[in-house]
């Protein structure tokens, strides 16, 4: 996404006299501007979206100066909160979807005017005056002199801009702000800790000064002060690389949000529905593992359905009057959370499996929702193909994944480890299931295996990262509605987990 960042201006001087009982012409008081916000990015670790970031996030002015010598209130900075893994770069001059700056932005608002009007306009833009007092003031030589002085530090700030747009905006924000403890480690107790506020992307103008500043022996009473200096303005593009351990990559209705929701015993709100691209933006859940294997959400034969089903369940329990007051969904859910968490004790490892919109044939073209979101995976530590084996041809949806992994970001699919063949219900020979139908879905999967053997093979890493050999992957046929087959899937895992942990341990 693209962001147009607007900082505060800076707060006007003030011209003003001091005025009291017995001296009726008192010395200036008019107080200074305060500063305008400045803007930062903060990556914030419990964000997994950019839908909260503002198109174009403007921060506060800064407070004007007032008489009696009250300098204007400084504007708090403005934080823009994105997730791990989002990185920041400025627009170059010559993209068509940069807006003009500050300095840009002025220049067009002053063509095409005679030099005349030209001065008017920025001598009204840069400078207060005392009530009729503007064309005295234009002929002075102390106010000529505050004019030039000005203009001076003006194009000193125009070289330093200069100077930064040489060197644009380029962050990775892969790891979080740590807070700055407390500078003097004999602070009393209670001494509030400095929240970290992120990277600074624009800088706040500066506040204007008031008339006190011009003093000058030859000029006792100045009659004019300086307006607060715009705000920087700044376009950034925001790309997300989520840090996810595990992507899923699949068709649409692989079922690739019902595995998520299984995995993290429905602590993963991912929409589930029976229509295609369901999923809309990448999402991000956390697996917890214990010591013997077994993961939070660990409940085979759990029904894991559409959405539609759970909200009406909760509907109903609002109407039965199962509770004692009528509670929200949201409520509901808040409810939820403030229970004490029974697998904390258990927790031994944990990793995160990101859920991407389904890709499907010629993405590549733009037919459906394209690449667009694919960039979220390409840190993930390892890829897991989710296909439907009820389907006639899994195979050739693990054909269509591969080349559309490639086409987006050559050697992309050789980060994928594992191929989960999804609603292989009928594998278990449950109720209504003929013989016939359990022996063709068996004879489907050994067909599956032996596709991903023959055709589907990743290189082996030592711990170095060197390669060393190759291997097919790994496949399992699990039910993520019934919760069938996943502590497997989860043990193989954490197995790629921890062998790209130690790797990325041992080169750092």
């Amino acid at each position: 996404m693209f962001v147009q960042v607007h900082d505060g201006n800076g707060g006007d001087g003030c011209v003003a006299f001091h005025r009291e009982l017995f001296k009726p012409y008192g010395p200036p008081s008019g107080g200074n501007g305060g500063r305008g916000g400045d803007v930062y990015i903060l990556p914030t670790p419990h964000l997994t979206t950019l839908s909260s970031v503002l198109v174009r996030p403007r921060a506060q002015h800064g407070g004007a100066g007032q008489g009696t010598w009250q300098n204007g209130k400084n504007a708090p900075p403005l934080i823009i909160r994105v997730p791990l893994g989002t990185i920041v770069r400025e627009l170059p001059a010559d993209d068509p979807r940069r807006s003009k700056n500050e300095y840009e932005a002025e220049a067009e608002a002053l063509h095409g005017l005679s030099p005349q009007e030209r001065r008017a306009k920025m001598r009204e833009k840069r400078w207060r005056h005392y009530p009729e007092y503007a064309d005295d003031n234009a002929q002075r030589e102390d106010f000529k002199h505050a004019e030039r002085v000005l203009f001076a530090q003006e194009r000193e700030r125009r070289h330093m801009r200069r100077l930064r747009s040489e060197n644009p905006i380029f962050l990775d924000l892969d790891k979080p702000e740590e807070a700055a403890e407390a500078a003097d480690p004999n602070a009393p107790l209670g001494h509030r800790r400095v929240e970290p506020m992120g990277h600074l992307v624009a800088r706040g103008g500066a506040g204007g000064l008031g008339n006190p500043a011009f003093l000058a022996p030859t000029n006792r009473s100045p009659k004019w002060a300086t307006r607060g200096a715009e705000g920087e303005r700044v376009s950034l593009s925001l790309e997300l690389k989520l840090l996810a351990d595990i992507g899923l990559v699949g068709m649409p209705n692989a079922g690739k949000s019902t595995l998520l929701r299984a995995l993290t015993g429905g602590r993963a709100r991912t929409e589930v529905a029976g229509y295609a691209f369901t999923t809309l933006n990448p999402i991000v859940a956390v697996v917890r593992v214990a010591e013997d294997g077994s993961f939070d959400g660990d409940a085979e034969g759990v029904i894991h359905d559409n959405t539609q089903v759970e909200e009406a369940h909760e509907r109903a329990l609002l109407d039965s009057g199962a509770f004692a007051d009528t509670l929200t969904r949201n409520q509901l859910r808040a409810v939820e959370g403030a229970i004490e968490d029974p697998f904390a004790a258990l927790e031994a490892f944990r990793f995160t499996v990101a859920d991407n919109p389904g890709l499907i044939e010629r993405a590549s073209a733009n037919v459906g929702l394209g690449h667009a979101f694919l960039r979220s995976m390409e840190r993930s530590h390892a890829l897991a193909y989710v296909v439907d084996l009820s389907a006639p041809d899994p195979w050739d949806e693990l054909r269509v994944l591969q080349a559309e992994l490639e086409q987006y970001k050559p050697g992309m699919s050789a980060q994928a480890r594992m191929v989960v063949a999804n609603k292989a219900d009928l594998l278990a020979g449950g109720e209504g299931a003929s013989q016939e139908e359990v022996e063709a879905a068996r004879e489907k999967l050994r067909r599956l295996q032996a596709f991903v053997a023959e055709e589907m093979r990743v290189p082996v890493l030592d711990a170095a990262g060197a390669v060393v050999g190759e291997r097919p992957l790994d496949v399992v046929p699990i039910s993520a509605k019934h919760s069938m087959n996943l502590k497997r899937v989860v043990r193989l895992m954490r197995t790629y987990v921890e062998e790209a942990r130690e790797r990325k341990a041992a080169s750092s």
